[in-house]
């Protein structure tokens, strides 16, 4: 009998301490424990609000980075200077946590939202199809034969760097007159792969032929989404530009950016998303360069300033562990060349401590746009997103079947493929 009490008072107390920890898993205090991270990062002059549980103390190690003000449960890390410092929150005298704190220097980008007209200039020729030549022995296609592929890109023949079209013809001419085959470099998938192709003389025309379809540059339009006003470094459409044959990314030797205007609209629908009719600017003005086309858009320097005339002066930015999810707004052009302030919701955001191109999900709320667009449009990419008086990231995509809505890359990925970096190097963490 005395097991048998022995073994219900032991199952009385373990559920007592079940029902004891779930409660105290949404207790207040243990929700406010959690809900402070393990590390902040803000910029300088920047604050970070947080509660706790009253009978617990913050303190910080040597406030040489950050000041620390505490009003009841309230706590207040305030940036002060680029470096680093720890907070211990302490219970009774012991110590229950510990937090980083990063402090980086005050950074400041230009939003854009300007439309802009965008030319591209590949490395060397890119492969772009296949074809036949009419040649006295029959039909063939003499790239095809030496296995050159659709997405092939020709950087040299017979030693000679190619940069475009015009430099390939002469090379045809001469190995289809001699009889001697090419000898081409192409660049595949990040490898080198040298190949001989030998030209066949097309019946009709009269001239030697490849037998390949080749371009040298694209063009197409986007949106302005910041540049940093100290070093003039910009990013612009949160997406890398791909080839419209071969749906693979463009490796850019150079390019240039120029003013667009918007002529009409193509309005969404679901499973048919729009897109921005717009033309390249009258005066063609080079206004930047392109040096980089990557997964989050392109970069390079511009040769001036950029007004938007809604929002032209630096703004601060958000890392991706600031922004949250709520109301928001984008800066982009629907009509002519003016660029307006519409209202979109943040879904969802991810904190991310890695690049990575979809950060958030984004709906188009504003009624005016909507009736414009139908929502997120083609053209759209890049258009900046503005939340709390910050810039936190850009339009990148729309969903296909459901036009209102899309995702959003964080800026600081942007900023990161520009070459500015925000994390410079930080005092020694005090000790």
């Amino acid at each position: 009998m005395k097991v048998l009490n022995l073994e219900l008072l032991r199952r009385i107390i373990g559920g007592i301490l079940l029902v004891s920890l779930i409660a105290a898993g949404f207790s207040k205090p243990f929700q406010e424990y959690i809900s402070i991270p393990k590390e902040i990062t803000l910029f300088e002059g920047e604050t970070y609000n947080f509660s706790k549980a009253a009978p617990v103390s913050a303190s910080m190690k040597t406030e040489a980075a950050a000041a620390l003000k505490q009003e009841g449960s309230e706590v207040a890390v305030k940036g002060k200077k680029i470096g680093k410092d720890e907070m211990l929150l302490e219970l009774a005298g012991f110590p229950v946590k510990k937090v980083d704190v990063n402090v980086l220097r005050d950074f400041k980008v230009i939003p854009g939202g300007q439309s802009i007209g965008v030319k591209l200039n590949t490395v060397g020729v890119l492969v772009v199809g296949h074809h036949l030549v009419d040649a006295k022995d029959g039909k063939a296609s003499p790239g095809e034969t030496a296995g050159i592929k659709v997405g092939d890109i020709i950087t040299q023949i017979n030693g000679q760097n190619i940069e475009k079209m015009s430099d390939v013809a002469p090379f045809v001419q001469e190995a289809g007159q001699t009889g001697k085959a090419m000898k081409i470099t192409l660049t595949r998938e990040n490898g080198k792969i040298s190949t001989e192709l030998t030209p066949l003389k097309d019946k009709a025309e009269n001239n030697f032929k490849l037998g390949l379809y080749i371009r040298d540059s694209a063009a197409g339009i986007g949106t302005m989404t910041f540049y940093h006003p100290g070093s003039m470094k910009y990013g612009a459409l949160g997406h890398v530009i791909s080839d419209m044959d071969t749906k693979k990314p463009i490796v850019v030797d150079d390019g240039q950016i120029v003013r667009s205007t918007v002529t009409s609209i193509e309005k969404g629908s679901n499973g048919n998303p729009g897109e921005k009719l717009a033309r390249f600017s009258s005066d063609k003005q080079v206004i930047g360069n392109i040096k980089r086309n990557s997964p989050f858009g392109i970069f390079g320097e511009l040769n001036r300033g950029m007004k938007n005339g809604v929002l032209d002066k630096p703004m601060p930015i958000a890392l991706s562990h600031q922004v949250k999810e709520g109301p928001a707004q984008i800066l982009t052009v629907v009509d002519d060349d003016e660029v307006d302030l519409f209202d979109i919701e943040i879904v969802s955001t991810i904190p991310q401590k890695f690049p990575a191109t979809k950060g958030m999900v984004i709906k188009v709320t504003d009624p005016e746009l909507l009736d414009k667009t139908g929502g997120i449009v083609q053209g759209m990419s890049g258009s900046p997103i503005i939340q709390n008086e910050k810039v936190v990231g850009a339009v990148t995509h729309v969903f296909v079947n459901d036009p209102t809505s899309g995702y959003g890359v964080h800026i600081e990925w942007m900023l990161n493929e520009a070459g500015i970096d925000i994390y410079e190097k930080s005092e020694e963490k005090a000790s």
